[in-house]
């Protein structure tokens, strides 16, 4: 089993999050919904051999002095990851949210139609606030590519790691 099998698996599905973690199958989020695959369990030395596969030497060394590591990684022809990697009861174990290649457009997302109308304002400032998982990161992406398609203007947006390009 192959990291960048597993990726394609989750892009596949349709799915959200890929969750790597000791004595499970890798697990997929669909919909809101932890799902095992039907893959075989991963063991210690399985989950780590996948995870540090894409991690470079400074990374690793990073890791393993902080027990965290958040990084995004790309692959030619998918959808971007970003991911976090962590120790959990010892084990290596890493969460990858799929971040499609597509912008989606404020229509596509039902949001209000102020949304878009702040977003042709000419100046100001637009907090997206929120728990984990809700589509903020989603929703300023189809904003700002709402303002990019629309005018010529700089928008300077604080965002780490940068999510959509």
């Amino acid at each position: 089993m192959e990291l960048k099998q597993l990726l394609m698996l989750t892009i596949e599905k349709k799915a959200s999050d890929l969750h790597l973690t000791e004595n499970t199958p890798p697990i997929l989020r669909i919909d809101g919904r932890l799902t095992l695959s039907d893959l075989p369990k991963l063991h210690r030395d399985d989950t780590k051999t996948l995870i540090y596969s894409i991690l470079t030497n400074e990374q690793k060394e990073v890791f393993e002095k902080n027990w965290e590591l958040d990084l995004s990684v790309a692959m030619a022809g998918m959808d971007r990851f970003r991911v976090n990697v962590h120790i959990q009861r010892g084990c290596v174990e890493a969460a990858f949210r799929r971040i499609p290649l597509e912008i989606p457009r404020l229509e596509d997302l039902n949001l209000p139609a102020v949304v878009a109308e702040l977003a042709r304002k000419p100046n100001g400032l637009v907090l997206v606030t929120g728990p984990t998982g809700v589509g903020k990161t989603t929703t300023m992406a189809a904003i700002v590519n709402l303002i990019n398609v629309e005018r010529q203007d700089m928008i300077i947006s604080i965002e780490d790691p940068i999510e959509f390009l």
